[in-house]
């Protein structure tokens, strides 16, 4: 009976069981090589495909009257960092912007100092225009609101510094992409090598000794 394994599917290709014997005496470092490259060429893909992303920031910065105290100054610009990002403030910001409260939720983001007074509004867009448009409307919206209850907070929000367009994409470019992809295949085929079984090498073992037909017959007369 003719194995079907065998039976090569063209004409110069070998048997199955030849190209699995091959494929078993591959070098350790080919499965890490393999990796490298299969993970180079899918992070520099996706750094091709994504759209680039760019940053842009405005700030703001809280300042007492009379009544107030620099003290007083840095805590409400904890607060307003905090409400920089909440409905009511990008429900105002939206209009000015010209993009949904959603794209503002997702694309604003406020950082606070311990050390001065002063808020961050970041907005990222796969436009740079639409990315300054945001962070001065929302950075705008806030000095409104903080307005509105500067009788009871003695704290007025200022903008200290506009948006600008940005002129260079935030996002990694498809070369570092690339290289994160090439370390994170390589990882993984190091702890594919770890992990794999190994087979254990056959060594023919030494027959055991069997005596001759005289030797036997010697002992029996010696007893």
């Amino acid at each position: 009976m003719t194995d079907q394994t065998e039976t090569p599917s063209g004409p110069n290709r070998p048997p199955l069981r030849l190209r699995l014997a091959r494929a078993r005496t591959l070098p350790p470092w080919a499965l890490l090589a393999a990796g490298v490259v299969a993970g180079g060429l899918l992070g520099g893909g996706y750094g091709l495909a994504r759209p680039p992303a760019y940053t842009a920031t405005a700030y703001v910065v809280a300042v007492p009257d009379e009544k107030s105290d620099p003290a007083s100054a840095l805590g409400f610009a904890q607060a307003y960092g905090r409400v920089a990002t909440q409905l009511a403030v990008l429900g105002d910001a939206q209009v000015q912007a010209g993009v949904p409260v959603g794209t503002l939720r997702r694309g604003v983001q406020a950082q606070t100092s311990p050390d001065a007074p002063m808020v961050a509004i970041t907005a990222t867009s796969s436009r740079p225009d639409l990315a300054a448009d945001m962070a001065n409307a929302v950075s705008r919206a806030l000095s409104r609101h903080a307005q509105n209850a500067e009788g009871s907070t003695h704290v007025e929000v200022q903008q200290f510094a506009r948006a600008v367009k940005p002129t260079e994409a935030s996002s990694a470019s498809p070369a570092v992409t690339g290289l994160v992809g090439a370390s994170a295949g390589g990882l993984l085929g190091g702890l594919l090598l770890l992990v794999r079984p190994r087979r254990a090498e056959s060594r023919p073992g030494r027959a055991a000794a069997v005596p001759g037909p005289s030797l036997a017959a010697d002992a029996h007369g010696a007893l």
